[in-house]
């Protein structure tokens, strides 16, 4: 049997600032809950149309819940990318209830911020899947134009062959 797959990439605006919760171990977890709409012009009235979905999102990665927890706020416009989970939970009268996130566990997630340091749309932004959260701002000598560390500093103009 080939082997299948549970991804998942949404775009899309937060609906209220990220919530990060502390285990007793030590981890942490982010949920917020993030919004994708769709838009279309009704063929019999001629109106514009919209329709808003809202996806329920759990970060358990600890880099990007720094990142959520740091740059994150109500409207802002992310890139997420994990696997559909569905676990199974009891409500306070006892009844079994089933909640579907999409999950960004360690290894296995991305979270793309696509708005600018100053919440200004401008498309610069912090890296996801934990690494590289520095903007255009965060540029090494190599970035710069300046000679950087490497075999592209140390070539020699004389070729053995």
């Amino acid at each position: 049997m080939a082997k299948s797959i549970n991804r998942v990439q949404l775009l899309g605006h937060l609906g209220r600032d990220p919530e990060v919760r502390s285990f007793p171990n030590g981890g942490k977890v982010c949920n917020f809950r993030l919004a994708t709409s769709d838009r279309w012009k009704d063929r019999n009235t001629g109106e514009q149309r919209e329709r808003t979905e809202w996806h329920t999102i759990a970060i358990f990665n600890e880099a990007l819940v720094r990142v959520a927890e740091q740059y994150l706020r109500k409207g802002s416009k992310v890139l997420v990318e994990g696997r559909l989970e569905t676990r199974k939970w009891q409500d306070q009268s006892g009844q079994d209830r089933y909640s579907t996130e999409i999950v960004l566990r360690p290894y296995n997630g991305d979270l793309i911020l696509l708005d600018g340091r100053s919440g200004q749309g401008d498309g610069g932004g912090y890296g996801g899947a934990g690494a590289g959260y520095g903007g255009p701002d965060d540029r090494g000598p190599a970035a710069s134009g300046g000679p950087g560390p490497g075999p592209a500093g140390d070539l020699d103009d004389e070729i053995p062959f």
